[in-house]
């Protein structure tokens, strides 16, 4: 088989974004970023790449398996290519600005990821993030979920739902338990799937190693799920340990100030996400799908040398092109071709004032539609002046 027959081809969940496609991705970025603007954000651009230990130490950890590597030429260490954002971000915040107030960031770029995260997801996601650190009460969780809700409806999202649940809970329950990583996440795991079988059998195997009241308490959870009532039931079966009360409590002042603007729900099972959430998490939906991922990480800076306070949420503007409808194309203006001043003076004026105009090239004037020219630059009476595409006087 010749070299030329398979050179085109991509690797498996890395795909070419085509022109309709990729001008409906950058509009919707320019959106997010001037709408995280609007709420003070300041844009940084991490790098792509950087030293692996830096990507991967402390809460970073968990995304080793995720993350690409590769030897550097110069320097023969060992680099990563990011497969979250978060942590570089956390590293500017602690390392670089160093700032001793509040401080809001925000950034839109791709990561990749070894395997994808659930099927026919793309390995490489454009990921769009904002973050607030510095502040620990729930008004900085708010402000996460509230950006997060009004750049979906920006976008053109509409019947949008937040999903919480606070990592606390779990947390609490596990408290003073002995359990290794691995199985950890195996419970994290069959939380969020409701697999009550697997949940047993996870903690039947710890043994004495985890309390009778805890695996009750996992148990419990897998029931509690849906809408507002949910808090109240949880405060009744679980054990009245100060984590999974004041974690209740978070999220019922959250519900109470994000209701106006979604439909709010609660899964106390799912801890899906990043491994670094430390309280409050939340996922939106819309259109059907989950769009949105974010929480509470105040561990996520400290292996930089400042545990700071940190809320935000992140998305993939990839996967939220594909739940809008597709943007009609941008009306043009068709000009001819011509060494003459006067159009090239015409071309650049509608062009300085924010009209596309394509020039037809000489022999192409059949292709002229692939432009999606619904106007026409023509001469009438010495002058260059643009008429509607079809009329000629």
């Amino acid at each position: 088989m010749p070299a030329w027959s398979s050179s085109w081809q991509l690797p498996d969940q890395i795909a070419d974004v085509l022109p309709s496609e990729a001008r409906h991705i950058e509009e919707l970025r320019r959106l997010l970023l001037d709408t995280a603007r609007s709420y003070g954000y300041e844009l940084v651009m991490p790098p792509l790449l950087e030293h692996l230990e830096s990507l991967l130490t402390g809460t970073g950890e968990a995304l080793g398996l995720q993350t690409f590597k590769l030897v550097d030429q110069l320097s023969g260490r060992t680099l990563g290519l990011r497969a979250d954002t978060t942590p570089q971000v956390a590293r500017i915040d602690a390392h670089l600005l160093n700032r001793n107030g509040v401080a809001r960031l925000c950034y839109c770029g791709p990561v990749l990821h070894t395997r994808a995260d659930r099927p026919h997801a793309t390995r490489e996601p454009l990921q769009f993030g904002a973050e607030i650190y510095g502040h620990a009460g729930l008004e900085a969780d708010l402000e996460a979920q509230l950006l997060a809700l009004e750049g979906l409806k920006v976008a053109g999202v509409s019947d949008l739902s937040v999903d919480m649940a606070d990592v606390r809970v779990v947390n609490s329950l596990l408290a003073g338990a002995t359990i290794p990583a691995k199985t950890l996440a195996l419970i994290h795991a069959a939380l969020a799937a409701k697999d009550g079988s697997e949940l047993d059998s996870l903690t039947a195997s710890l043994g004495g190693d985890i309390s009778a009241a805890s695996r009750e308490g996992l148990k419990a959870l897998l029931q509690l799920y849906g809408d507002e009532k949910v808090l109240a039931e949880a405060a009744r079966v679980l054990k009245p340990l100060p984590g999974v009360a004041e974690a209740l409590k978070d999220l019922q002042w959250l519900a109470t100030h994000v209701g106006g603007d979604a439909k709010v729900s609660f899964d106390l099972a799912d801890l899906r996400g990043y491994a670094y959430y430390s309280g409050t998490r939340f996922a939106i939906y819309g259109q059907g799908a989950e769009l949105a991922r974010g929480g509470r990480y105040d561990e996520v800076g400290a292996v930089f040398g400042r545990n700071r306070p940190a809320a935000g949420f992140s998305l993939d503007l990839k996967e939220l092109v594909n739940v809008l409808p597709p943007r009609p194309l941008k009306a043009a203006v068709r000009a001819p071709w011509a060494e003459d001043a006067s159009l090239r003076d015409a071309i650049a004026s509608l062009r300085a004032s924010g009209d596309t105009v394509a020039c037809v090239l000489p022999g192409h004037e059949h292709e002229v539609n692939e432009f999606d020219c619904d106007r026409h630059l023509v001469r009438v009476a010495g002058k260059w002046v643009v008429q509607p595409l079809g009329r000629t006087v």
